[in-house]
């Protein structure tokens, strides 16, 4: 019912869902434009070897970075952090070091929130050797503005469309990510085959709607997000679209399968749906496993689900899109899909208009309010 073309179109709903499902069909063009521009981002990232990477963003566009450098410390080449734009803006001292080369990459929407230039404009003042790439959605946005002409930065413009018309970041959130990925990925995955078979399994996710549609319709007002590595980092993105596009009329938490006994449980009753995004990795699979039959034994929450990329088994519903040879930051790319499914169909079903979700204008599509502070070195 709620993903019905019509009765989207008549709840306000139609920019959501459109960039929901296109993402399949971006995610090939990622590749694409990557592919023609792999020599001159190689090129560029040699200037910038030895350098610390520090991934940031605001909000989802944060947390692109903190999935992608729990991956990629252990597959990547340089030196990997991840810290928010708010971070870096408001404690730039904790961060920008004179004499540490930087490579400071930023990920952005629209490119217009006030810090994502603060960051880059302290990053340049307080670093002796300081680089930029900034991956956005936007040609036209400040930030890409900003960087065009700079000979110690890159530009990588996502494909037309990514850049969200909806209030909440979808396409461009799994664009960003897979990018981000693809640039700085070393190990020995077959990134074009990588991309194949995400984009099959998206297509197949699509397809499976109604099946989602029908797990998920029910009256809870709490749901949690569980995973372990990079699925973890993403159950904070999964959290925070439930509670963008419900605003705030479903309570949202996420926390790490092991970590979720140590207090956080406590957020569970008869109300409550609990999603766990399962690794791939069969020995951290089982850490995984655990929770959610524990969880099962409980029988508190009103309905749990696993979400996997092979068979599993277990005393609770299952979403299962087969997918093998990815490491869990490019399932990151598909499992957002269903975090974003389950939040539109939540939004509408209490009631909300998912593209404007916010009627109080408390927080809107790119962020407003925010004064710049000088800082004196």
């Amino acid at each position: 019912m709620f993903l019905d073309l019509d009765y989207i179109k008549e709840n306000d709903a139609i920019n959501t869902y459109s960039e929901i499902f296109q993402q399949a069909s971006i995610w090939e063009l990622v590749y694409e434009d990557y592919k023609e521009r792999k020599s001159e981002i190689e090129e560029f990232l040699d200037k910038a070897r030895g350098a610390k990477v520090i991934f940031t963003g605001a909000g989802t566009s944060e947390y692109v970075g903190n999935i992608a450098k729990e991956y990629l410390k252990a597959h990547g080449d340089f030196e990997f952090e991840s810290v928010a734009t708010t971070d870096l803006v408001s404690c730039p001292y904790l961060h920008f070091k004179k004499d540490r080369k930087t490579l400071l990459v930023s990920f952005a929407r629209s490119g217009n929130s006030p810090e994502s230039l603060a960051a880059v404009e302290l990053g340049e003042s307080l670093v002796d050797d300081f680089y930029n790439l900034a991956i956005t959605c936007a040609e036209d946005g400040k930030l890409a503005e900003r960087l065009y002409d700079d000979e110690k930065s890159y530009v990588f413009i996502e494909p037309a469309g990514t850049n969200d018309k909806g209030f909440a970041m979808t396409s461009s959130f799994t664009s960003m990510l897979l990018t981000s990925l693809l640039i700085f990925d070393k190990s020995a995955i077959d990134k074009e085959e990588a991309v194949k078979k995400l984009a099959k399994a998206g297509r197949e996710i699509l397809n499976d709607k109604e099946n989602i549609e029908s797990l998920v319709d029910f009256d809870f007002d709490r749901i949690i997000y569980l995973g372990s590595g990079p699925l973890y980092k993403l159950t904070n993105e999964a959290r925070l679209k439930v509670l963008e596009l419900t605003a705030g009329k479903v309570a949202s938490m996420y926390e790490s399968s092991m970590g979720f006994r140590h207090g956080p449980k406590s957020f569970v009753d008869d109300k409550t749906l609990i999603v766990s995004f399962i690794s791939s990795n069969p020995y951290t699979r089982q850490y995984d496993k655990d929770i959610l039959d524990e969880l099962s034994l409980d029988g508190i929450a009103e309905k749990i689900i696993g979400v996997s990329c092979e068979e599993i088994e277990g005393d609770f519903d299952k979403l299962v899109y087969k997918v093998d040879g990815l490491g869990d930051a490019y399932l990151c790319v598909l499992f957002a899909m269903i975090a974003q499914l389950i939040s539109l169909i939540t939004s509408l079903r209490v009631g909300n208009n998912p593209d404007n979700p916010s009627k109080s204008h408390t927080v809107n599509r790119v962020v407003k309010g925010v004064t710049i502070h000088e800082y004196d070195k």
